[in-house]
């Protein structure tokens, strides 16, 4: 972390940090991003040497999770501090559909912040939310691109339709998303006055596929490098329809599937490396403004990626702990940091009332996070808030089967079916993996110390013990010996199950509701820790 603010030689003397009006806030979000695949948590490749870094800085949270494993529902989660439940956005499509009330961006206006939303937005979020927008995909830029370079790689990025690309991209890291993002918040944050605080939403397209990197991230993490998966496609056989579904969507699309799986694995390894030295200009870039004024990032991602687990690459299929569980760390002035990661289960939908208080904002009604700054700063908090965390998953209504599905023949490619996509140049199929079959049903995940529970619409109920089974392979759910376990989480799931019920809208004259000063509502963990 750089030089906290008024102590630099000759620099007037600043109260504690944490209580200067109008700290900087910096968003960092990637897509698709695991969280366990970094040498923070034991991997045996270094992806993430500076992210890693601002962890030991700050606070890092291996327990933090998303409210849903898919890209709108969490991102709309992050801006509101809603679960999809009451936020309604449950699939990418319905993102218009938003029900909120305050947000992230409006708070921060409200508080007279600057405010830029630059890269993926993928929410409800239009242009006219933030006083700077310019909008990125996984195709490259939106709307107008002046520089031929960048034209001619969002060119090539799109006729990708979202594969891997199996040799060096044929251009600099100088065109990649991640370059340009930084390129354009560095120029903005540069014309915002030092006595304006600022909101900065850094939203990385990558490493979502498609997968493809430039040298020298390229060489970094070679195929005959990487660690092996801990499962294979074998352990589809005792999944349900909707993964061995998404495996056939794959080896529909693609001629080799599995022979793919080792080059994406190597492109995304890759393209984690540089989006983490991307990250580290970006710091660096914004240490003349920390000379003056406080601030705070949190880095994190929106769900993670299969990458070769199971004998999947992306993700869609329920909410195994691969995809539920992201990365987060928090650094700052008035972070306090920790000797390795917090214990506390955290969430995505945490973030917005966390750092409305950092700007020194109520929480707003309707938000249903709950606010670690306490926690990060080093103040009293309710532990048991934070002994589960709760994620969503799934459309609604039933969820399809093969005898709802018409899938062709093995390796026939040409037979339509929900998420194969036919765009090529030749009529080549693509996949979509959230697709109908994958979304369909209703899901819910808590976790709960080293115990996860997994329930579905279907009366389908899971227990794992993750310290064993990471891959959550173990069904413990009618083993005596965890009979404990699944009393204490199924009490979980029914009080999160309430929690997550939209509280909107407040009714004028109406009864108050019950929550404290810090936006915590009456503390209930204790019961069913």
């Amino acid at each position: 972390m750089s030089t906290q603010p008024g102590t630099e030689p000759g620099a007037e003397p600043r109260t504690e940090p944490g209580t200067e009006p109008g700290t900087d806030v910096i968003v960092v979000l990637t897509d698709q991003h695991r969280a366990d695949v970094c040498a923070r948590e034991g991997f045996p490749l270094d992806t993430t040497p500076f992210l890693d870094s601002l962890g030991r800085s700050g606070a890092w949270f291996d327990r933090a999770y998303t409210t849903s494993p898919l890209c709108s529902p969490a991102r709309t989660s992050l801006m509101t501090g809603r679960y999809p439940t009451a936020h309604r956005v449950t699939q990418n499509p319905a993102n218009p559909l938003a029900v909120r009330g305050a947000d992230l961006f409006s708070e921060a206006r409200a508080a007279g912040y600057a405010t830029a939303m630059i890269g993926k937005n993928h929410t409800y979020l239009d242009a006219g939310c933030a006083d700077h927008w310019v909008e990125f995909t996984h195709d490259g830029q939106a709307g107008q691109v002046s520089k031929a370079l960048h034209k001619e790689f969002d060119a090539w990025l799109a006729a990708l339709r979202h594969r891997t690309y199996e040799k060096p991209t044929p251009f600099p890291v100088e065109a990649q998303n991640p370059h340009r993002i930084v390129d354009e918040a560095l120029s903005w944050v540069a014309t915002v006055p030092a006595d304006r605080p600022l909101l900065l939403v850094v939203s990385v397209p990558e490493p979502h596929n498609p997968y493809q990197v430039p040298e020298p991230y390229y060489s970094l993490f070679p195929e005959e490098s990487l660690p092996p998966t801990r499962s294979g496609a074998g352990a589809l056989e005792g999944k349900p329809f909707s993964w061995q579904y998404l495996r056939g969507l794959g080896e529909a699309a693609v001629t080799d599937y599995e022979g793919a799986i080792a080059p994406s694995r190597s492109n995304y390894f890759g393209m984690l490396r540089l989006i983490d030295d991307e990250l580290r200009r970006l710091h660096e870039g914004l240490d003349d403004r920390h000379r003056v004024r406080e601030r705070v990032i949190v880095a994190t991602a929106d769900h993670g990626d299969f990458a070769g687990e199971y004998g999947l690459v992306r993700k869609g299929a329920e909410i195994p702990d691969i995809l539920a569980r992201v990365p987060l760390v928090v650094d700052g002035d008035a972070v306090r940091a920790c000797d390795g990661p917090r214990a506390d289960h955290v969430s995505l939908a945490d973030l917005m009332p966390t750092l409305c208080e950092a700007m020194g904002r109520d929480i707003p009604a309707g938000v249903q996070g709950r606010s670690l700054w306490p926690m990060l700063t080093g103040r009293p908090y309710p532990a048991e808030e934070f002994a589960g965390v709760y994620v969503e998953q799934g459309m609604g209504g039933l969820p399809y089967g093969p005898e709802d599905i018409d899938v062709p023949a093995a390796g026939d490619a040409r037979g339509p079916r929900p998420g194969l996509i036919f765009d090529g140049p030749d009529g080549e199929p693509r996949w979509d993996e959230l697709n109908a079959v994958t979304q369909s049903g209703r899901r819910r995940k808590v976790r709960s110390g080293d115990w996860t529970l997994y329930a579905d619409i279907t009366g389908d109920f899971r227990l794992h013990d993750l310290r064993d089974d990471p891959l959550e392979l173990v069904d413990r759910w009618s083993d005596p010996e965890a009979a404990e376990q699944r009393v204490r989480l199924l009490t979980q799931l029914a009080v999160w199950q309430m929690r997550a019920e939209d509280p909107l809208p407040e009714v004028p004259g109406g009864y108050p509701h019950k929550r404290d000063a810090c936006g915590y509502l009456a503390p209930y963990m204790s019961r069913t820790s």
